[in-house]
């Protein structure tokens, strides 16, 4: 007779064996045969006229990758002065930060001396060093408050940070415009004292910005509740094609008296995407508080990765500090602003005369690189089955990637399946 221990293992032995068999009989055919088919993607489509709204980067007329002129001949510059290789210092290269911060707050404001600056590893670093010095140094709750939607990585980099992160209502799905009202009144309805974070211009993803009336009352509204302003400006002058106007909301809230702190990209306006080149700072209310906000962002910087590299802030420091090759990238950085406000005007036209009863007019009163079409998943998902249109499922489109030669079939497309 079988004891009693033994009859209980029979049954887990009995299914050990036929999970056994099943895993086997898995492996006989694939290990991953219930992996289902992802959306359709842009490189696997052979359609020769395939669109790619996705891309996050600026296209030319013909939809390649642009070197600006004014970065050509900066390379060559520095190139030519044959300098070494040392490191740069903690917060980078003093020439370059210097003329990051005379660009974005302008060069004469009163407060540049206020100013601690660091170069940073884009923009993307610029968010991560400023949420860092956040995390440990301010004096309220460690939480902030971004625009709903806000560009993707903003909570991934406040939350790796160690902040918590919330949302104000910023865009309205019925107008595809600004929430303004929504936004006031969660501004006023936050803990005085919160940290509100602000695209300065060129929304991203939405392409919304508030009027220069509107700011001015979201500056009040800041500045009655006692919140700190953090802007992140990644599209200076990419935006409207002038940098002062590009920087007016940053330097409103200034002059206003707010304690602010700044994240700035050179990677699209300058088109040094692989250099990495970004800088951030913080006001301070003294030169002699500057010093001790710089001493801290050093602590921070240095485990982080010691010291920024040196090529790309190389070439933005001579394009931002030589007069001629200063007014030429200015020039330049209108070019690629026309273009982007040209293809909007382009894409509204063309589906207007396909006849489409839909108000496309938040096509052209959107700015920046993208635009929120209005179209929701199903349609987004049509225009890449159907058309060979590719771009986010939120709808939002990457103007740069629209050109003379397709804006006419990306309308068509679109037409078909909004109407």
């Amino acid at each position: 007779m079988l004891s009693t221990l033994r009859l209980a293992a029979r049954p887990v032995v009995a299914r050990r064996a036929a999970s056994a068999l099943t895993f086997r009989a898995a492996r006989a055919g694939s290990t991953w045969a219930n992996v289902q088919q992802g959306p359709p993607a842009f490189k696997a489509d052979s359609f020769p006229q395939k669109i790619n709204l996705g891309v996050g980067a600026y296209r030319d007329d013909k939809g390649k990758p642009y070197v600006l002129p004014s970065v050509r001949t900066a390379e060559e510059k520095v190139i030519a002065s044959r300098l070494n290789k040392e490191y740069a210092g903690i917060t980078g290269i003093p020439e370059f930060t210097k003329a990051a911060i005379e660009l974005a707050y302008g060069k004469n404001s009163s407060a540049l001396d206020r100013i601690a600056a660091t170069q940073t590893i884009s923009g993307t670093g610029a968010l991560r060093i400023g949420a860092a010095f956040i995390a440990r140094h301010f004096p309220g709750e460690k939480k902030i408050y971004v625009p709903n939607p806000s560009w993707a990585n903003h909570k991934a980099v406040f939350s790796d940070a160690g902040l918590a992160v919330e949302q104000y209502r910023y865009y309205d799905k019925k107008t595809i415009g600004l929430d303004f009202e929504g936004m006031i009144a969660d501004i006023k309805a936050a803990p005085k004292g919160s940290i509100f974070l602000f695209h300065a211009c060129a929304h991203n993803p939405t392409g919304v910005d508030p009027t220069v009336e509107q700011w001015k009352e979201i500056s009040n509204a800041v500045k009655a509740q006692g919140h700190f302003a953090f802007f992140d400006m990644a599209y200076q002058g990419f935006a409207s094609g002038d940098t002062d106007k590009d920087a007016f909301a940053l330097r409103h809230f200034v002059e206003e008296g707010h304690d602010i702190a700044l994240c700035q990209s050179f990677a699209k306006n300058m088109g040094l995407y692989g250099e990495r080149v970004g800088a951030f700072s913080i006001l301070g209310a003294s030169a002699e508080e500057k010093k001790r906000i710089d001493s801290q962002i050093k602590i921070i910087v240095r485990p982080m990765y010691s010291n920024p590299p040196i090529h790309g802030a190389r070439i933005a420091a001579e394009i931002l500090n030589n007069p001629e090759l200063n007014k030429q990238w200015l020039a330049e950085v209108k070019e690629m602003a026309d273009r982007i406000i040209t293809m909007r005007a382009l894409l509204k036209e063309n589906l207007e005369k396909l006849g489409s009863k839909h108000d496309w007019s938040h096509i052209t009163s959107q700015i920046g690189m993208f635009a929120y079409t209005g179209l929701d998943a199903e349609s987004m998902s049509k225009l890449a089955t159907e058309h060979s249109v590719y771009a986010t499922k939120d709808g939002r489109i990457s103007v740069a990637g629209i050109t003379t030669e397709n804006v006419g079939r990306l309308a068509e497309a679109i037409f078909k399946v909004k109407g």
